[in-house]
């Protein structure tokens, strides 16, 4: 049902759910999204000094990366910096947690171990070096937007970790800190998405571990418009871990879509099928082989794939990648099988069963 933003973000707020993740293309108005459910629940026109005083959400969206801006010394052009816009966020997690170095090694974690960032006294603001292993100092760069958005998001995870560690301490007043006790949710929206595949998967590995960690009511959603990433989290979150008692039912996954008369839907994802086309395929297949009903679609499935993982690993032919003692075989099969007759009444869907050895 198509609804309004600051209707679906009630819905969010309203889910009994511990993680939510959301795949939305591009302009749908993820960030949008993350505002509108900030505002419910911390509303800015019924704050007191008192209220704005507790933390009640922490978010990671575009406005997080506003927090960090470029002095890149235009007179000299040698003292190129990173400046800070301070907040209860990073006065916490830099100057009171001391987290500088885990920030630098989950940062150097996504660019390069010579990259070391370099914060001043007052945590105002950082440069960047690459170090050589002597005695030479090094000038300080301009990193790429990409290695910003690392740092940027390096200083969020470590504030995460912290506070999650900081609310997984059951009594309150055990806690090194009173101010997240009022914290009831996580909004992360896209982070990092400017990472290679490999680094982009690791990134969403470790947030799914992390979350998993938080033994606490801490709710978090995730919105992304990477596929990658969204299958990654979707599988992660689809396994259960003993450790901390999280289990598959603790996490939902939906889709948020922008309607042509501006409205929005936010559907969830039931099935347990992956997102990707391919891993929908696969997913199709072994349900089908382990079912025993194995029908002539499935064919085309099977081929679909094939063509897929040759392109991806670089063969010519997805023949090439069938047993090679009876390649020929099983192509023609496939083929015979896969292909569309010119007239639908030659098709049938029942196959012979030792097609279904294929």
């Amino acid at each position: 049902m198509a609804q309004s933003l600051t209707e679906i973000a009630q819905s969010l707020k309203d889910a009994n759910k511990k993680v939510q993740l959301i795949y939305a293309f591009n302009g749908t108005g993820k960030t949008r999204l993350s505002r509108e459910f900030k505002d419910l629940i911390a509303p800015k026109n019924q704050e007191t000094e008192e209220e704005e005083a507790k933390i009640k959400i922490m978010y990671y969206n575009a406005f997080t990366e506003d927090l960090f801006y470029w002095d890149n010394d235009l007179n000299n052009d040698t003292d190129r910096k990173l400046k800070i816009q301070p907040n209860n966020y990073t006065n916490w997690v830099l100057a009171e947690q001391g987290q500088e170095p885990n920030i630098a090694a989950h940062f150097q974690r996504y660019t390069s171990d010579k990259l070391t960032p370099k914060f001043d006294e007052a945590f105002s603001e950082v440069r960047f070096s690459f170090e050589r292993g002597n005695d030479v100092p090094s000038e300080f760069v301009k990193i790429s937007k990409g290695e910003e958005s690392c740092f940027i998001w390096s200083v969020f995870y470590s504030l995460l970790e912290q506070t999650i560690n900081v609310l997984n301490v059951v009594e309150e007043a055990d806690r090194e800190t009173d101010q997240f006790n009022d914290l009831q949710c996580v909004f992360i929206d896209d982070p990092v998405s400017s990472l290679d595949d490999a680094h982009l998967i690791e990134l969403a590995v470790n947030i799914s571990e992390l979350i998993k960690s938080s033994t606490s009511d801490l709710k978090f959603i995730i919105t992304t418009h990477n596929p990658l990433f969204y299958n990654v989290l979707f599988n992660e979150f689809n396994n259960a871990d003993a450790r901390y008692g999280f289990r598959p039912r603790h996490a939902i996954k939906k889709r948020f879509e922008k309607l042509d008369d501006g409205t929005f839907l936010m559907q969830d994802q039931l099935n347990d099928s992956p997102f990707s086309y391919h891993l929908f395929l696969l997913s199709e297949l072994e349900k089908a082989i382990a079912s025993g009903g194995i029908q002539k679609y499935h064919f085309n499935f099977l081929r679909n794939v094939l063509e897929k993982t040759s392109t991806f690993l670089g063969y010519n032919k997805w023949r090439d990648l069938l047993p090679q003692e009876s390649q020929e075989a099983y192509y023609n099969r496939i083929i015979n099988l896969s292909s569309h007759s010119k007239h639908t009444g030659d098709e049938i869907s029942i196959i012979e069963e030792n097609d279904k050895e294929c």
